[in-house]
């Protein structure tokens, strides 16, 4: 068993620190699904974000940082193999519907910090808070996404709850600046 949170991780046989606050973390998560970034410039940006001292990772060590990171994303679970399961979840549009069910769990705000570098709760702290979130205005949009990505029906109740929180469930579409340009030439914009 492993007590610990991790506040570093060993790459390349040496010991680099780690931005391990959830805050951190979020923004990696934005950075590695942010449609105008190449997969380059998405991978700099996780890093950047990561590990406060990145620079000094050589660049032949930068694939094991990744999969540091991704291991640290994952809680320090391996990866699981299967069938890719339905985007449920969009930490930037959902954040607002996650935090109060995590402070209630936690027993704190989470989003109050305290210092300049702050990047608050560490993520694992804040993923065992996510997991046991229970009943609330999240878990019901989350329930009704998967619903509809499994083609299944609403039933009447779901259906009037979607109907008035259509926004909520809905997770938005980010285009990158291209696709932004082919829309606004093609709607006069």
């Amino acid at each position: 068993m492993n007590y610990e949170l991790p506040e570093s991780l060993k790459i390349g046989g040496v010991e680099y620190s780690i931005r391990s606050g959830y805050r951190a973390v979020l923004d990696v998560c934005a950075a590695l699904t942010d449609p105008k970034l190449s997969g380059q410039e998405k991978t700099l940006s996780a890093m950047c974000a990561f590990y406060p001292q990145y620079e000094d990772i050589p660049p032949d060590c930068w694939d094991e940082a990744m999969k540091k990171l991704c291991w640290f994303i994952d809680c320090g679970q391996e990866p699981h193999g299967g069938r890719k399961s339905p985007r449920l979840v969009d930490w930037e549009q959902d954040f607002h519907i996650i935090a109060a069910p995590v402070n209630r769990v936690l027993g704190m705000e989470i989003r109050r910090k305290t210092g300049p570098e702050d990047y608050g709760i560490h993520w694992w702290t804040f993923v065992s808070a996510y997991q046991e979130i229970g009943d609330c205005t999240f878990a019901q949009v989350v329930r009704i996404r998967d619903q509809k990505a499994r083609g299944k029906d609403l039933d009447k109740q779901d259906r009037e709850w979607y109907r008035r929180n259509k926004d909520l469930v809905d997770l938005k579409t980010q285009y990158t600046d291209a696709d932004q340009a082919v829309f606004e030439a093609y709607s006069g914009a």
